[in-house]
């Protein structure tokens, strides 16, 4: 295979495109002369289209912008000399997916974390025991607020991502043939058959005798039908030739025909309302019409609407590939009748790659109702959003709704479709492609199964808090809105596909909610934790930039002259009183902002910033694991969680979070690496804790407090004259202040002289450049104590350290 020619892409060109970026192949041959309407483009680059607006993506028939490189509609790469929305941008970071086992003693495994019984611990663990701080309708409940809805959201920053976000691979789709697709026998399972007015079960087999297709439900009276009213050869509305049956759906048979008039393309027939009434029938087209206005790449297009012998029809277009629900049955067939759920990244990717299409329904003030599995069709290396017939307007209170049980939110019967009852229907899809989702459409219709009985939850503790957020019971505590939840939910996938490569972090990915972390040996900080990033979207961000003052008090002053008290006035008021040392001011600014939005989780993180300033470490943990909850793909609060838990005595859900922030991203790798050190060490396992200090790389800012620490956890817990031969190997190639250097040789060269001395020498083993015999490390010792000297200030010590010098410098004939 050939190498993938996008720069920075590791991948190989298969079938005509690169199995991890997925752009198409350098042409091999000379193209043919561009016609006037194509500019000329670099070689092994697509051409570039001339004519079209800076940055609009060359796809055929997409709507979307190149931003960082990449089509915000479509995920396509953006060719060579086709300028960005926002200039060009590093590629994302690839993985292949595929599950590796970690080996006994690897830098991120549990470093002999055990239950009783010897086992790893995993339900321990997981963080979702511990005390979480009230946010959103509990603690609007609680105070007994007014407040009974989302009033902003405080995520809207995002970036698009094509299938698999370029993380992890998902294997293509064939395309399926139309003809290929219809139906031989047209009849629908009696097991199948219920009304479609009451749900009663109809047309099943009684007292040996078949069940009637047609006929009338024996509990309400409603006739039903379950014979095509479409056969082959039939044309409806003098243009579209039907081919066949495709399947049976809620409102009746689904058909394949060709379009006469448009090259004979294959388009589909769907019901849309089956009435003897002709104005009933005319204005029911006419409350559809506005789907053919829904217009985007990732949802099936509506070209007509036609009424054929007193029915109505959707005339839309033939998708060809498979819907998640035939991928499902498939894996289950091939598992030996066993359901198979779909791995979690590629879920995780399947949802992702769509959430764009409702976002785009949800700014037209559409809602789409009914997204399942059966719903959502890949084709190829993409995926279409089928089956418009749910669609509604937001503002719709009179149109028949229509959902799945197991999948519709439990508030729809009551208050009616919204966006959080989208957001509920996808987190529910999610759940049930990547587990074995048994009473999902009856005992828990409206809730998760417990963590502890999941496998899958406790495995992925963010994945769990992903879920459970998209499908709380109250649609308040949903994620607000599907730009959010994708947010989450990449940062989420970026997990999940670390996890199943470990021992190497996936490159570093801009937080849209947070800095970076700080790079310290020490402990973290308050005041080194990830900083919030500022909302630039709020109504009073110019007035931070003339607060922007050193002084902290004088900050205030400035503060308190502000027009207006809003979140980010009172975040930055917070902080001032956090630098002041003011619990009670920041209390105040942490009320004030819960009180005019319940759901404001940043109020939260700052009111566990000042508990850990306390060393209220419950209290730290309770605030910390709330916004945890709230922004699951975020690894600060993660980091600020695992910080407080060392702290507090809970070093296993700790050892756990570090883990996760040390796999998931480079900028995360140094700090949590600290925190895995100091929690080996801390319970004897010194070679664990040296294993995760070999994690820092040599391009961080902290490798060289990596290698310090290392030598002095080898010089003073280590076994034997290996491990001080590795101590002294961590201080060769890094710049150490030269009295810390000299110290850490004596440490070494003492305690090796003193092995030495007591077991004899190992010519088999080196403490840095001297042989393990006590002739060369006394050489080495006192060269040591010399240079240690040499640093010093205070007369008196250095001439003590000479003397020392002089004690152990091995007996001479001069």
């Amino acid at each position: 295979m050939t190498a993938c020619t996008q720069p920075g892409c590791t991948g190989s060109y298969a079938d005509g495109y690169c199995d991890v970026c997925g752009s198409p192949a350098a042409p091999t041959a000379p193209a043919a002369p561009a016609p006037a309407t194509t500019a000329p483009a670099p070689t092994g680059a697509a051409p570039v289209a001339v004519g079209l607006a800076p940055g609009r993506c060359t796809q055929p028939g997409c709507t979307g912008s190149y931003v960082d490189g990449y089509c915000d509609v479509c995920g396509s790469p953006a060719p060579a000399g086709v300028a960005s929305a926002a200039g060009p941008g590093p590629r994302p970071a690839t993985a292949d997916g595929t599950a590796a086992a970690a080996g006994a003693g690897h830098p991120l495994d549990d470093g002999g974390a055990t239950g009783p019984a010897g086992a790893a611990s995993t339900r321990t663990r997981g963080s979702s025991r511990l005390d979480s701080t009230a946010l959103g309708s509990r603690r609007a409940a609680s105070a007994g607020s007014t407040v009974t809805s989302r009033v902003r959201s405080s995520s809207t920053r995002m970036r698009a991502a094509r299938l698999g976000a370029g993380l992890t691979r998902v294997p293509p789709a064939p395309v399926v043939d139309a003809s290929a697709a219809v139906m031989t026998d047209p009849v629908v399972p009696e097991d199948k058959r219920s009304c479609s007015v009451c749900g009663n079960a109809v047309g099943r087999t009684r007292d040996g005798r078949p069940g009637r297709p047609e006929g009338f439900c024996p509990r309400c009276g409603s006739a039903y039908s379950f014979t095509p009213k479409l056969g082959p050869g039939d044309v409806v509305a003098g243009q579209y030739e039907v081919a066949g049956c495709l399947a049976h759906g809620g409102l009746g048979w689904i058909y394949l025909a060709r379009d006469r008039n448009v090259s004979n393309r294959w388009v589909v027939l769907k019901g849309l309302l089956n009435t003897g009434d002709a104005d009933a029938l005319a204005v029911a087209i006419v409350e559809q019409q506005f789907l053919a206005q829904v217009e985007h790449p990732l949802i099936v297009e509506i070209y007509n609407f036609v009424t054929h012998d007193g029915a109505g029809y959707i005339v839309m277009e033939y998708v060809g590939g498979v819907s998640l629900k035939q991928i499902l049955k498939a894996r289950m067939r091939a598992n030996g009748g066993s359901f198979d759920p779909l791995p979690v990244d590629q879920a995780l990717a399947y949802i992702l790659e769509v959430l764009p299409a409702f976002s785009y329904l949800h700014e037209l003030g559409l809602v789409y109702c009914d997204f399942k599995p059966d719903n959502l069709i890949q084709v190829g290396d993409a995926v279409k959003l089928i089956d418009l017939g749910g669609v509604r307007r937001l503002d719709d209170d009179d149109s028949a709704i229509y959902g799945t049980v197991g999948y519709q939110a439990p508030e729809v019967a009551r208050l009616g479709t919204s966006v959080a009852s989208d957001i509920y229907t996808i987190g529910r899809t999610l759940v049930v492609l990547m587990t074995e989702f048994r009473g999902y459409q009856t005992r828990y219709v409206a809730s998760l199964p417990p963590v502890e009985e999941t496998p899958l939850f406790v495995e992925h503790d963010s994945l769990y808090r992903l879920v459970a957020k998209a499908c709380a019971p109250d649609p308040a505590d949903r994620f607000a809105s599907v730009d959010e939840l994708r947010v989450q939910l990449l940062g989420v996938l970026r997990e999940v596909v670390a996890q199943q490569t470990p021992g190497t972090a996936l490159t570093s990915a801009a937080s849209v909610l947070f800095e970076a972390p700080a790079v310290l040996g020490s402990t973290l900080a308050w005041d080194t934790l990830p900083a919030l990033r500022v909302d630039t979207s709020d109504s009073q961000y110019g007035r931070l930039a003339d607060a922007a003052v050193e002084d902290p008090a004088e900050r205030l002053q400035l503060l308190a002259s502000a027009p207006q008290d809003s979140p980010e006035i009172w975040l930055a008021r917070g902080r001032a009183a956090l630098q002041l040392r003011r619990p009670q001011e920041v209390e105040r600014c942490v009320e004030a902002m819960l009180a005019d939005d319940p759901w404001e989780w940043r109020a939260v993180w700052l009111s566990g910033l000042s508990a850990l300033q306390r060393e209220d470490f419950p209290a730290a943990q309770a605030a910390f694991n709330a916004v945890y909850g709230q922004v699951p793909g975020e690894l600060a609060p993660k980091l600020a969680l695992a910080v407080a838990c060392e702290r507090g005595g809970e070093s296993v859900v700790a050892e756990s979070l570090y883990r996760t922030c040390a796999g998931t991203d480079a900028n995360y790798v140094a700090p949590a690496a600290f925190g895995l050190a100091r929690i080996r060490r801390g319970r004897g396992d010194v070679t664990a804790a040296v294993q995760a200090l070999d994690l820092v790389p040599s391009t961080s800012r902290g490798f060289t407090d990596a290698r310090r620490l290392r030598a002095s956890y080898l010089a003073e817990d280590g076994e034997g004259l290996p491990a001080l031969g590795q101590a002294m190997a961590s201080l060769g190639g890094v710049r150490l202040d030269p009295q810390e250097e000299a110290q850490l040789s004596v440490q070494i060269l003492s305690r090796a002289l003193t092995l030495v001395d007591q077991g004899g020498p190992r010519d088999d083993v080196r403490i840095g450049a001297h042989a393990a015999r006590s002739e060369e490390l006394r050489d080495g010792l006192e060269a040591a104590y010399r240079r240690w000297a040499a640093t010093e200030d205070d007369e008196q010590r250095r001439w003590s350290l000479v003397d020392q010098a002089n004690e152990v410098r091995r007996w001479t004939l001069r």
